[in-house]
């Protein structure tokens, strides 16, 4: 049996384990990647923490490439499943078949790619909403039930999904419920000229290196342990509380800017996955406190797809990136 000194111990040598792999993933994704290293963490905090990722940008911005790569790294098993108009819930979660057996004709469950550790859902705003549901048991409950069965996924379980924003023809919108499970909605970039210089030259002048494993699905779930083992103060804590609520319109302290432009805000889910992602990036950067600036760099990309801005804010030209600044620059931090 574990004593409590060994427990100890252990918990240490993972926490200079995940310090010290933050630099070697960051060199390993540099072989195929270029820039993007506030999307690079930001990805890496869902994991660590345990959450789901939605990746927005425009084609051709090595999204995909990006989520294989790190899936790798980890050493997990990768799944890309390409949304389209036709593809059905089955062809998602699995399907029961008849098959002959020794004892004669049996209904068994094949499984569909949902089964695996990282889920690449590509496009996912490409199929219709019955299809984008079938995701939803599988990233709350981490299980697939299939003709009243079960089925229990493999840990960990990631779904890491890509949209474009610019194509707005053949697609459909995701809807709420299925938008607030998602921790973080990461806004990928179009790359400055030197990166852009630097991307090309790389892609077209030699094959890229291969990919080395760092980690592996064990490590990945001591990370969860240890993320929510990081002690975080209750001002803090009431801190990210009070920045979601403010952007819900007309409560007891919601700003005027809010009542004016918003029409739903966040719900108590983005607390969690606020005090949970600042806890990740503070033991990222080798902290072992949470300071505020943890939580206001996340505030984007947890809150970006929880605050569904109005008519009027449209009509105005205001979109939710800058009612998030305003929330910022109007909730105080502790101690301020």
């Amino acid at each position: 049996m574990e004593t409590k000194t060994e427990s100890h111990q252990a918990d240490a040598q993972a926490v200079e384990k995940l310090i010290a792999g933050r630099a070697c993933i960051e060199t390993e994704l540099a072989k195929v990647i270029v820039g993007q290293k506030e999307v690079i963490e930001q990805i890496l905090i869902a994991l660590f923490a345990g959450g789901h990722c939605l990746i927005t940008g425009a084609p051709g911005l090595a999204k995909t490439l990006l989520v294989k790569s790190i899936a790798q790294i980890f050493h997990l098993k990768f799944q890309r499943i390409q949304f389209t108009p036709d593809l059905m819930p089955a062809d998602i979660t699995g399907t029961e078949i008849l098959q002959d057996t020794g004892e004669g004709r049996k209904m068994l469950f094949v499984r569909g790619p949902v089964f695996a550790n990282i889920i690449l859902a590509d496009e996912i705003n490409r199929t219709p909403p019955k299809t984008q549901a079938a995701l939803l048991e599988a990233m709350q409950e981490h299980q697939v039930t299939a003709a009243g069965v079960r089925h229990v996924l493999a840990e960990p379980f990631f779904v890491l999904a890509t949209q474009n924003p610019i194509e707005m023809e053949g697609t459909y919108p995701l809807p709420e419920a299925q938008l607030d499970r998602f921790m973080f909605n990461v806004v990928m970039d179009y790359l400055p000229e030197d990166d852009e210089v630097a991307v090309v030259q790389q892609t077209t002048a030699r094959r890229p290196a291969a990919i080395e494993p760092l980690f592996n699905g064990e490590d990945v779930l001591r990370f969860h342990e240890l993320v929510r083992q990081v002690p975080m103060a209750q001002d803090l804590i009431r801190y990210a509380v009070r920045l979601t609520a403010a952007s819900r319109p007309h409560q007891t302290n919601s700003p005027g800017f809010v009542n004016e432009w918003v029409s739903w805000g966040a719900g108590t889910r983005a607390c969690q996955f606020l005090v949970l992602g600042a806890k990740a990036r503070a033991l990222l950067q080798g902290r072992t406190h949470v300071s505020p600036g943890d939580i206001r760099v996340l505030a984007a990309p947890v809150l970006r797809h929880r605050i569904l801005v109005n008519y009027r804010a449209e009509a105005e030209g205001t979109n939710v990136e800058t009612i998030i600044r305003r929330l910022l620059e109007a909730v105080k931090e502790p101690g301020v």
